[in-house]
């Protein structure tokens, strides 16, 4: 089993950077895709992006691609989210997500159905 913890969340202005890490809390021998999240006060949590075990295979939401990186260091078992150009519409709640796939390094998902393991959360506010 994976346990999750987000950290380097805050309050930054518009136009500033933050970022998040998604560390696992204790070592695990299996691959695993990560995927980050948000979910804004009153909204749906939705796709922000997602990377595979191997670090090869990166995805976006279109409302953050080339303002965001997501990143990993295995042997650090962390997971990065570094934000640039930070808007206000940002603002949310940001999770990270990860799914075992021990047989595949390529492996990513936008869908949150897709994953088994959430960290609790990491607040992030953007103030205009």
């Amino acid at each position: 089993q994976v346990q999750l913890v987000e950290s380097g969340g805050g309050l930054v202005q518009a136009g500033g950077s933050l970022r998040l890490s998604c560390a696992a809390s204790r070592r695990t021998s299996s691959r695993y895709a990560v995927g980050w999240f948000r979910q804004a006060p009153g909204k749906a949590r939705e796709f922000v992006a997602a990377i595979s075990w191997r670090g090869g295979n990166t995805y976006y939401a279109n409302s953050v691609k080339g303002r965001f990186t997501i990143s990993r260091d295995n042997a650090k078992n962390t997971v990065y989210l570094q934000m640039n150009s930070l808007k206000p519409e940002d603002t949310a709640v940001y999770y990270c997500a990860a799914k075992e796939t021990p047989y595949s390094g390529s492996y990513y998902s936008i869908r949150e159905s897709d994953y088994d393991y959430w960290g609790q959360g990491t607040q992030v506010t953007v103030s205009s």
